[in-house]
């Protein structure tokens, strides 16, 4: 009896990770993750995005440009779902919802010069987004890839 019960425990288990539902970024270790793109290590958070893909591991990246790079050479999966770091508070944000900024003077890990925030009020109190120029999500991922959110 004891077996079965087990059985049915683990099948429901098994069964709940199956479960649909909108996509979740990650967690990030900086200690251990390379760029899916350029393979540098993901040490700085705050630059960082990542791919949720159902049925595979998490792709990371080390800077939002390679991020893009990798939407737009086709090489993401098809029900992939893009996430990039609020360069303020370090959260995932979706890429379609999130607001882009080119900071020439700033020093990103692949010299994209990008940083991302989850909204107008987290930019605003960002030091580091002064003096930056908007970039609309469409200019960097496509414009089907970021209109939905999706890397397609």
């Amino acid at each position: 009896m004891k077996r079965c019960i087990s059985l049915v425990l683990a099948l429901a288990l098994a069964l709940s990770g199956c479960a649909s539902g909108p996509p979740e970024p990650a967690p990030l270790d900086t200690r251990s993750e390379a760029c899916g793109a350029c393979r540098m290590a993901v040490s700085e958070a705050r630059f960082a995005a990542q791919l949720v893909s159902p049925g595979e591991l998490p792709r990371f990246f080390d800077d939002i440009g390679c991020l893009a790079g990798f939407v737009k050479t086709g090489r993401a999966p098809s029900a992939a779902t893009a996430f990039v770091a609020d360069h303020e508070t370090r959260a995932w944000v979706r890429a379609d919802a999130a607001i882009y900024t080119r900071v020439p003077h700033l020093a990103t890990p692949m010299g994209s010069h990008l940083i991302a925030h989850a909204d107008a009020a987290s930019r605003d109190r960002d030091p580091a987004a002064r003096g930056g120029t908007p970039v609309a999500a469409v200019e960097l991922f496509g414009p089907s890839r970021a209109a939905a959110g999706r890397a397609r």
